[in-house]
Formats: structure tokens, C-alpha cells, sequence
């Protein structure tokens, strides 16, 4: 076992969801009869889910500070109700509405942060109240369905795909086959980047096997999904490329930051932190202003698949972003979790979500799945914890 351990780094917890995340959907690929793999469902899978990878990039410094955030779906409903009425009733033009609605998203951040960091509220209570405030405030706003059909290139962002001006392979876009390759490279580029890194500072590093297994592995994941996504209807999804960027940033700001140090710091003992200098009250408040910012976002990529706002958008949204955060191996306690499991957590959801709907399963037994599959991650997760401590 210690073998074992060795060989996969020490991330076996990680490797495991990964692991889940394969049998998953080699299951649905069965059931399907082959369909949830078509290019026009993978495609599918990223616009459907891109709001889910957003907020759950939010939703893990947020948990692993050892706080919740029960109040961003309202908040999207809310912020995609002001930007379709920017665009549709005030005439704004559609890239100044959502500008307008970044900045509210992180003032909605401001005004929750402050309560929690400078009052002392719990981040139970306030995002609670936040969750019935701003979820009124949706509806009050959006009293009837507000269309923005008028506006295209806002309906693009969520709906359409980066233009093809490289041409066909074999009916593949050419311009997501260099996307993959892109990713490819800069992916092993990095790994191998960090470790040589690591080894200058005489730190302990992954046996080189384990690394350049992981480094095949990855290769050939995306490559696949690159060759299958080529051959959907309109290649790239536009939104895949916004939560590509976030993926990308809240890694970094995660793993290579003073701020993401100490959300760790925070969350594996308060105490400490505090006598470490860590200004906590700071540091909770810009959690907070960040998950708001996050939010926002998904706010512009769910109206943007909507084509309009409604009052009930954004429904239950936080809990799917926190269901992604605790199946992706974030712990319940704080302190413990990454970016890349989150992500992987919110595939999960995502090929629950879209396989259930291509066998046609009642939603209500959606819910149900959902519900069980986040229980016996937390379990698991404290599980684990128990038998570490026992050790």
C-alpha cells in the first residue's frame, strides 16, 4: 500500500475522483446506447454546466476558509435580472451591462463580507439572509420574463462557438484541435515547470514515473474530449473558454498566492493563522467580495443560455456548487481542497445532469441521485478523516 501511495504521489483521494468520475460516465455511455458521448452532448455538457464550474471556483475558498455560501443563486437571479434590464428596457449595450453587472456582483460581495468580517455574523446567517434578499429582489425586478433576443453577441456568450477560420479535418474544427493542443502543451509545460522548481528548493517531489504517467494520462483525456468537441455543431463553445480562464486564475491564486495560503492557513486552524499575522477580518471580507464577483459571472453565462431573465433563475444553484465542491473532495472542516477536484466534482454533476435527461429520468429522481452521491462524499470524506486520526 505505502508502494502505492508513492507511486500516485500521495493524491490517491484526488486519483479516486478522477477514478469515480470515469465510471460515471462510461455507465451513462452504456445506458445511453452511446449517446452521451456524441460531440453535440459534450458541447451540451460545458453550456449547461459552465455556471456550476464558475460558482463552485468561488465556493471552494469559500469552504475551505471553514465558511458557506447559501446565497449565490438568488444572487445570479438577481444580477441577471439587472443586466437584461440594462440591455432591453434602458438601452444599454450589451458589453456595459455586463460590466455594470460585475461591479454589482462585487458590491452584493462588499455588502455581505462586511457582515461577516467586520460585524461577526456568521457566513451562515448572512448568506441565508442574502439567499431570501436577494431571490425578493429578483422577483420584484423580473416580475415578467425579460427577453434579449435583441441582443445576439449577448446571447453568443453562453450559445455560441469561437469562429471557425481554420477550417475542417476529417468534419473536425481546426480551431478546437489547436485549442487542445494548446492546452496539452501548457499542461505538461506546467507540471514539468513546478517539479523542476520544487527540486531547486530541495523540496520532495512526485517519483518522476508517477508524474509522467499523470502527464499521459491528461494528454490523452484531452485530447479525446478536443476530437470529440471538433466535431460538434459549432466547435469551441465560447463559455468554455471564460471557464477555462477561471479555472486557470483561481488555480494560480489558490496555489501560488499569499491569498490562497492563507484561506488555507484560515481554514486548517484559525487560531494559528491569527497568531501568524494573517489579518483574518481582511482576509473573510475578500472571500466574500470574490464569491460575489464569481456569482456575477455566472449570473451573465446563465441569462446568456436562458436568452432572458426570470425571476426564479439561479434556483438552487449554490447547492449545486457546493455538492461539485464536497464531491471534488473539499472538506467539510475546511482547510482541504483543490481547484482540479472541484472542477472534477462539478463534471460529476454535470453527467448526472445530462445523462439523467437523455434516459429521460423524472427530475425529482435527478434530485434524488444528486443527493445521494453529495452524502457519500461527505461520508467518505469523514471517513477518511476518522481512520487518518485513529493512524
Amino acid at each position: 500500500m505505502s508502494a502505492v501511495k508513492q507511486m500516485l504521489g500521495g493524491n490517491i483521494r484526488q486519483y479516486g475522483i478522477v477514478g469515480a468520475l470515469f465510471a460515471i460516465v462510461l455507465i451513462f455511455q452504456f445506458l445511453t446506447d452511446g449517446k452521451l458521448l456524441l460531440p453535440n452532448n459534450v458541447a451540451s455538457l460545458i453550456q449547461q454546466n459552465a455556471y456550476v464550474m464558475i460558482l463552485a471556483a468561488g465556493m471552494v475558498i469559500v469552504i475551505i476558509a471553514g465558511h458557506i455560501d447559501l446565497s449565490v443563486g438568488s444572487i445570479v437571479g438577481f444580477i441577471g435580472g439587472v443586466v437584461a434590464i440594462m440591455m432591453q428596457h434602458w438601452g444599454w449595450p450589451w458589453w456595459l451591462a455586463i460590466l455594470a453587472g460585475l461591479a454589482l456582483g462585487a458590491v452584493v460581495g462588499t455588502w455581505q463580507g462586511f457582515w461577516v468580517a467586520y460585524v461577526g455574523v456568521p457566513a451562515f446567517i448572512v448568506t441565508l439572509a442574502g439567499w431570501l434578499a436577494f431571490r425578493g429582489l429578483a422577483i420584484l425586478l423580473v416580475g415578467v420574463t425579460v427577453s434579449i433576443g435583441t441582443q445576439p453577441q449577448f446571447v453568443a456568450i453562453s450559445n455560441g462557438s469561437i469562429a471557425n477560420f481554420l477550417g475542417y479535418i476529417d468534419n473536425r474544427d481546426v480551431v478546437t484541435l489547436v485549442i487542445g493542443a494548446l492546452v496539452i502543451a501548457l499542461m505538461v509545460f506546467s507540471q514539468l515547470r513546478s517539479r523542476r522548481i520544487m527540486q531547486s528548493h530541495g523540496l520532495a517531489v512526485e517519483p518522476a514515473v508517477a508524474v509522467w504517467a499523470r502527464l499521459a494520462v491528461l494528454t490523452v483525456l484531452v485530447a479525446f474530449f478536443a476530437w470529440t468537441l471538433a466535431g460538434s455543431r459549432g466547435g469551441t463553445p465560447i463559455v468554455l473558454i471564460i471557464v477555462g480562464i477561471v479555472i486557470v486564475t483561481y488555480s494560480f491564486v489558490t496555489r501560488r498566492t499569499v491569498f490562497g495560503r492563507n484561506v488555507y492557513a484560515m481554514g486548517g486552524n484559525l487560531q494559528g493563522a491569527m497568531l501568524s499575522g494573517v489579518d483574518t477580518k481582511k482576509m473573510n471580507f475578500f472571500i466574500f467580495v470574490n464569491i460575489g464577483f464569481l456569482a456575477s459571472i455566472a449570473a451573465v453565462v446563465t441569462t446568456s443560455k436562458a436568452g432572458a431573465a426570470v425571476g426564479s433563475a439561479g434556483n438552487l444553484y449554490e447547492l449545486d456548487a457546493i455538492a461539485a465542491c464536497f464531491i471534488g473532495g473539499t472538506s467539510v472542516s475546511g482547510g482541504i481542497g483543490r481547484i482540479s477536484g472541484v472542477m472534477v466534482g462539478a463534471l460529476i454533476m454535470g453527467v448526472l445532469n445530462i445523462g439523467l435527461s437523455i434516459l429521460q429520468v423524472d427530475p425529482a429522481w435527478q434530485q434524488v441521485l444528486k443527493g445521494l452521491v453529495l452524502l457519500l462524499a461527505v461520508a467518505f470524506d469523514l471517513n477518511a478523516k476518522r481512520r487518518a486520526g485513529t493512524r
